[in-house]
């Protein structure tokens, strides 16, 4: 970190800082100037039309694109733009695709334990490891995502909306500082979008959350700070009411 950089107190004090993203590819601008600055223990929406940069500024997150100009710093002190996606998921960020990706031949609590955090093989995972630790984790992350009752289940035999609980619950596992999460909700009943925005809920009293969501009623059931993209920056932010009154989002996104 530079000098000027450790007088930045909104870099020192932030987990996330975006400062300037820009990305290019093949001359389409998918990034442009982009700045989001995110608080430890923040849960942020980000809502936007098609092709206004969500899924890129998610892989500059994780190291999957490397941005051509601007900083993007995590915890206030690694810079993510030197690491690789291996790096950056080792400093505690995840993420959570939309189409869920679990083990289907393996129950919901082996998924779990695949993924925990802890020093591991497979085979001493599955057969014989106790870890009091891990198993109290794998408890209370079960509870956390409603599935404490289907622990025995095959992943493959769970409702969609399970799966993407389950997903989530693979994201605990591994102990996150972040949590990106893309369009948790999409295929969801109405009732398992309700539920799904209670447990991200419950998930932001102690990690911080990142949701790319297009559902505008789930945006509201969060209750949280929206930033709007469009066209690779970001367009406006503040509360779903505040953006929703915005002209330029209502012209862009939300009159469509």
């Amino acid at each position: 970190m530079t000098l000027a950089e450790s007088h930045n107190p909104t870099l020192t004090h932030s987990l996330l800082y975006l400062d300037g993203i820009s990305v290019s590819f093949d001359g389409y601008k998918a990034l442009r100037g982009l700045s989001l600055v995110l608080a430890p223990g923040e849960m942020r929406a980000i809502i936007g039309p098609n092709g206004a940069g969500k899924t890129t500024m998610m892989d500059v997150i994780t190291g999957k694109t490397k941005p051509d100009e601007g900083e993007a710093m995590f915890d206030g002190r690694f810079d993510l733009t030197k690491l690789d996606e291996a790096e950056i998921a080792g400093l505690g960020i995840g993420r959570k695709f939309q189409k869920p990706t679990v083990f289907e031949n393996h129950t919901v609590e082996d998924n779990l334990l695949l993924a925990t955090k802890a020093p591991r093989g497979v085979f001493a995972t599955l057969f014989g490891r106790d870890d009091k630790g891990v198993r109290r984790t794998i408890d209370r992350i079960l509870a956390t995502t409603r599935l404490g009752g289907l622990r025995a289940r095959v992943a493959g035999s769970l409702s969609h909306g399970q799966k993407q609980w389950l997903e989530i619950g693979m994201l605990l596992a591994q102990d996150p500082k972040l949590l990106l999460v893309d369009e948790p909700v999409a295929g969801m009943t109405d009732a398992e979008t309700a539920a799904t925005a209670e447990l991200l809920r419950e998930i932001a009293r102690d990690h911080s959350v990142v949701v790319v969501e297009h559902d505008m009623t789930f945006v509201r059931e969060l209750g949280v700070k929206v930033t709007v993209l469009h066209e690779g920056a970001v367009l406006a932010d503040g509360s779903l009411d505040q953006v929703s009154a915005d002209p330029r989002v209502i012209e862009v996104y939300l009159g469509r």
